[in-house]
Parts: structure tokens; sequence; C-alpha cells
């Protein structure tokens, strides 16, 4: 330690020093939260006890609030004791955002100059440490009226934050905010493919592993996915891909001491090499065309989910998967695929695999638990009174689940084969991005705060 405090100097920050020599460590299981949902996009982070009730608008159990101004879904990612997210402001005072349960596809109409932030804060505090305007101008491609032009979340390695813009570009700023480099990806048309007019900005989010930065481009043209130099930016690889627009967020998964990145799709769910893009494993969904759920494994298996169009699919397929997995007409497993069900999956949240049950929420609020092994379906229950709308992904810690409404309440659920409701907490203002937690603190990005529970 001694040697490493000179090396980085004298003068250097007790904070600084920690963003260091945690950044040579890895993420710390518990206390970083690297990128969306966390370590390998799990939503877990056991080891230290988290909130069951709380009241924000009465400041119970509040331990700061900052506010944080425009759009944005981007959840918080945390390195040691720093927190950061991205937000994007409008030229108009009112932006157009409409929440709750419908279906229309519409787009917004903004031809206003739009403002892209990049704001980090201490996370034991609120205070912010600085904010940087990643980019001005207007945005190239419109959001949905339920989207903002500042969906995707940011990956830290505790050296580089990254940041992905969709048609915008791709960013990388040191610790402090300082620009390292910048890749202008050309124009990312994500939208409904059924109707191309209808075009609903880009979600998927960076993922960082072993210096390479991951990125899934499922667009209307020229769909790929890429990795990238974390330090230059450079391309390392680009693997085309024959699918239609989705928002969902890869994984990197190491099976048998390689790593695979593991992601959603509708004509491809699949994995493909880490090192080379080279594919391992493809399967056509059943439904879900419209995918967003991240992947998420455990118990030597890769848990798959989506729900639009035709059907709603969950899937459980072994890590050692190889060639063509799809299944055949009006069957549920297969040599590769150990369990499946056509008609429970989830449109928007990403489920959370968690003390052996894998919780799967519709954006109704109606959510089914199977046993992650067997896919026995353990229960089915609904939260909310069925007006609901649900959009931010689960988490989980301490034995509890965590479900945040688009109205900003969260529901606790007590882990395990029985439904047991433990709470329904107010955050006092709407909430769509999915929360990340460090050290027992659980931390949620409201529409106009970042607001830390303890």
């Amino acid at each position: 330690m001694k040697k490493m405090f000179r090396a980085i100097g004298a003068g250097t920050s007790v904070f600084a020093l920690t963003l260091v020599t945690s950044a040579q460590q890895g993420p710390r299981l518990g206390s970083d939260w690297p990128s969306f949902r966390g370590i390998q996009g799990a939503g877990v982070a056991d080891g230290q006890p988290t909130a069951m009730t709380w009241d924000v608008p009465q400041g119970k159990r509040l331990r700061w609030k900052t506010p944080i101004s425009g759009l944005g879904y981007s959840s918080p990612v945390i390195w040691g004791d720093q927190l950061c997210v991205t937000t994007a402001k409008s030229g108009k005072a009112d932006a157009g955002l409409r929440l709750g349960l419908y279906g229309d596809i519409a787009s917004v109409t903004d031809d206003t100059s739009h403002v892209w932030l990049l704001t980090c804060m201490e996370k034991n505090t609120g205070t912010v440490l600085f904010e940087v305007k990643m980019h001005e101008g207007v945005p190239q491609i419109k959001r949905h009226t339920k989207s903002t032009h500042a969906n995707s979340t940011l990956a830290t390695d505790g050296m580089h934050i990254v940041a992905m813009l969709g048609s915008e570009g791709l960013f990388a700023f040191d610790m402090k905010g300082k620009q390292l480099w910048k890749v202008d990806l050309g124009v990312l048309d994500s939208g409904f493919f059924m109707v191309p007019a209808a075009q609903w900005e880009f979600g998927s989010s960076p993922v960082i592993h072993d210096g390479k930065i991951i990125l899934q481009v499922d667009v209307q043209k020229r769909s790929f996915l890429g990795a990238f130099d974390v330090k230059t930016g450079r391309e390392l690889w680009r693997t085309n891909r024959q699918d239609v627009p989705t928002w969902s967020t890869p994984t990197v998964h190491v099976v048998g001491g390689r790593p695979q990145v593991l992601v959603n799709g509708w004509r491809h769910m699949g994995a493909y090499d880490f090192a080379t893009g080279e594919e391992i494993w493809r399967l056509k969904s059943v439904g879900g065309d419209i995918p967003v759920p991240t992947p998420v494994v455990g118990h030597g298996m890769v848990y798959l989910t989506s729900a639009h169009g035709p059907g709603a699919p969950v899937f459980a397929i072994r890590e050692t998967a190889r060639g063509d997995v799809t299944l055949a007409p009006e069957t549920t497993s297969n040599a590769h695929i150990v369990w499946s069900y056509p008609r429970d999956g989830s449109y928007m949240m990403s489920p959370v695999l968690y003390r052996g049950l894998l919780y799967v929420s519709k954006n109704n609020g109606v959510f089914a638990v199977f046993d992650a092994s067997t896919g026995e379906k353990v229960y089915q229950q609904r939260l909310g009174d069925g007006t609901t709308g649900f959009t931010a992904s689960l988490v989980a810690a301490d034995g509890k689940v965590y479900f945040t409404s688009e109205d900003g309440d969260v529901f606790v659920v007590k882990a395990g084969r029985e439904f047991e409701l433990l709470a329904k907490n107010p955050l006092g203002d709407y909430a769509m991005a999915t929360p990340a937690i460090s050290e027992g603190t659980l931390y949620f990005r409201t529409g106009a705060a970042v607001i830390a529970v303890k």
C-alpha cells in the first residue's frame, strides 16, 4: 500500500486512493455496482442488512437526497465511494413524459438542442463531486413517450467511466470526469421493427470485462455485437446480428475458463465468444419480439425471458450449450434447454435469481417465482392494483426482493417459497430506473433526484 501511495503521489486523497486500489482488485461483491444491475448483471448485493421499511417524503431512513435535472433512466453505478448517473436535458421546459400502462407506440417530437450530462456524487453523502457536459445537440433519433435520451446505464472498472449515448456516440472518461475518447457509431435507430417511423431511442448498456467494452447494438439496420478497448475506444471485433431492435444489456459469463457474451433477442438469443465474437449457441424465441430483460446466470444455466407479441417465454439453458438450441414445436425442453414456459415471461423488467429461486415480473405487477434448477412454478402473485406500471428491474439483498413501481412505491417481498409482502414504501416521485445496492444502502434514481435509503 505504501508503494502504491508513493506511485500515485503523496498529495492524492484517500478517496482517490480507494478508487485506485479497488480498481486493481476488481469489483467487490456487496460494495461495487459497476454497470446495469451490478456485478454480472445479477441485481444482487448480499453481505449487509438493507432497509425493509422507509418513507422518503417523511424522511424516514432517508440517508440523503440529491436533485438531478433533465430526463434519464440510467441506473446509478458505484465504484468505491463514487456514484454516477447520466441525464439528458431538453430545450423545452416540459419535455413530455407519459408513464403508466398503455400501448401507444408514438415518438416524441422535440427538435430542441439537448445537453447530455455525466454527474458523479459521493455515495455516502450525495455531495456532487463533478458534473460534465458529454454532448450537446439535437438528438438524431426520437424517443418514445415513455423513454428518455439517457436510457443506457454507465459502466465503470474503477479507472474508466463509459457512457453509451446511442446515436450521439460512445464516450469514456476517467474517474474525475476528464474525457478520454469518443467513438461515433453512426445513427442507431431503435424502434418498433414493424413500424419503422416509431423511434424509441437506444437502451442497451455497456459492460466492461477484462479491459474490453461489450456493446449489443440491435437496431433497425446493421445490428451488431462489438468489443472495444476500454483504454482507447479501438474496435476489437464486430459480429453482425440479424435481429430486430432490442434494449437488452449483455452479460459476460465464464464457462470452462473462457468468457462468453450472453445476449437476449427475438430471432437470436445466444452466446458469443468473448475473445473473438464467434457464435457459440443460438436460440430463436417462441415470442417476445421486443426483447428488453438482461440474461442472468446461475446453477450452471442461463435464464432468458421476453414478453411482447405472440409469446412471453422463460428459458433455462445449459451454460455448456452449443449450436442451434431452438425448441421443436410444442416442446418445452431439449438436450440444451432444461426447462421453459411459453407464457410467463417479462417484457420490461430483468428477472433476479436469488437463493435458488428465479423471480420474473410482468410490467403490470404480476410476478412468478420458479425453482431455478427444476423449473417448478413455486407461486404467482400480483403487486399493486392492476393499474400500476412496473419498469425498473428487480434487485435483491438481505433476504428481500425489491420491486419498484413507476408510481414510486417500492414493494419489499420476503425471499422464499411462500409469498410474504414485508412492506410498501414511498419514494415520493416516479421511478423508472433500476436501483443500485452498495454496503447495505439502496440507491434509487427518481424523476428529480438520486436517493439513498439505509
